[in-house]
């Protein structure tokens, strides 16, 4: 019997993926797993009962991936779900800066009582005139999941597009759009572009990779759009940028001090992902997640340790051991298990940066005293048997 609890509320038609194996429990400290949406997690206790904690959604700034990965609990999150929701938000950010229609909405609103209201129209709506987006050049800095339908889905509304992503996988590659130019460098992307897009991690070398240098590189009136973190834009070379007239507009789905209220700003309240259908693919995909590491052992989309999949368990014992990327590693596991006489029918190892991960299938049962001897490792952080 598994235990979870919900830090946030989790859509049904994804906790509906639960069997009876699985129990609900409001108390933290007594779960397997974790769900998760926005809640911050930095300053929690985890106990040692804790193995998993999935993420409904993509960023994981709200989780302490290091302390978890130290406690050998693997953090999973949903890349992908929320890709459609953003997308869509994305090209309504850009017709939003191209066209006042904000601007043209708040002053009809103003005028409501006007009984001349249809009149006045026709000579007020040319201070609302906008460009169309046909034609023009829009750059997509990161070519995930996100970026990838937002590069294809301008190419349909005739925007001429340019790629830049030096790590794009091979699966993102096949999806993309024939038409889009693959810019070589970023700078090439920011020299050519009259919209720029940003849909990558807030990394150390990403956060403030939109500051007054980049920005100098820009055409004259570009607008910028960033629906993938708000650390990822200086803030205040941003406004600085507005107020000058450098840059045209800035389309952002995060409110900061900065940017609110300042003219040229449209400052959306974090909706990217705020669809029906986004909450409940994340909420799936997260279960599907912690349902398939639970029961067989398998990472796939973790943040903290590398993915790893042996495929669903069959007879015997699996034995997961979660552990620092050391020399030698294997080689103890094997010895310990071969001195107990239990043989190892099919075993996989991978690691990422200074973590790694063991997954070995066994003939027969594993004892309580091999498994404590397997924790007793000098570098193994946890070892779980599953039966």
């Amino acid at each position: 019997m598994y235990k979870y609890n919900c830090l946030n509320p989790i859509a049904h038609v994804g906790l509906e993926k639960f069997d009876e194996s699985y129990v609900k429990t409001e108390k933290p400290e007594e779960a397997d797993a974790i769900l998760v949406r926005s809640a911050s997690m930095h300053e929690m206790e985890f106990s040692g009962n804790l193995k998993v904690i999935a993420r409904a959604g993509a960023g994981v700034n709200n989780i302490p991936l290091e302390k978890c990965a130290e406690k050998g609990i693997v953090v999973f999150n949903t890349p992908g779900a929320n890709a459609n929701g953003v997308k869509e938000l994305v090209i309504a950010g850009m017709l939003l800066a191209a066209r006042d229609i904000i601007g043209g909405i708040n002053w009809v609103q103003e005028n409501e009582e006007d009984g001349d209201i249809a009149k006045i129209t026709e000579k007020k709506k040319k201070a609302f005139a906008g460009t169309e987006l046909e034609g023009k050049k829009l750059g997509v800095i990161g070519l995930g999941a996100i970026g990838v339908l937002v590069a294809n889905a301008a190419t349909h509304l005739g925007m001429d597009v340019y790629g830049y992503d030096p790590y794009v996988s091979v699966d993102a590659a096949w999806k993309l759009s024939r038409s889009i130019h693959h810019a070589k460098t970023v700078d090439e992307l920011y020299k050519e572009c009259d919209y720029i897009t940003i849909h990558v991690p807030a990394l150390d070398d990403t956060k403030g990779m939109i500051n007054k240098d980049t920005i100098s590189l820009m055409k004259k009136n570009v607008v910028i759009l960033n629906f993938a973190r708000d650390l990822l834009v200086n803030g205040e070379d941003m406004v600085d940028a507005l107020v000058s007239g450098r840059v045209k507009g800035y389309v952002t789905d995060f409110p900061t001090p900065e940017v609110a209220g300042v003219k040229g700003a449209i400052v959306i309240p974090h909706l990217g992902a705020s669809t029906e259908e986004s909450e409940d693919n994340c909420a799936k995909m997260a279960v599907k997640e912690t349902i398939d590491y639970l029961e067989n052992g398998n990472i796939t989309h973790s943040v903290n340790y590398p993915d790893c999949d042996m495929g669903k368990k069959e007879g015997g014992s699996r034995i997961t051991i979660l552990h620092h990327n050391k020399p030698n590693m294997l080689g103890q596991f094997t010895a310990l298990l071969a001195k107990a006489d239990m043989n190892i029918s099919l075993m996989a190892n991978k690691s990422r940066k200074e973590y790694a991960y063991t997954m070995m299938d066994i003939d027969g049962d594993v004892s309580k005293e091999v498994e404590e001897e397997l924790s007793r490792i000098e570098g193994v952080l946890k070892v779980r048997v599953i039966l």
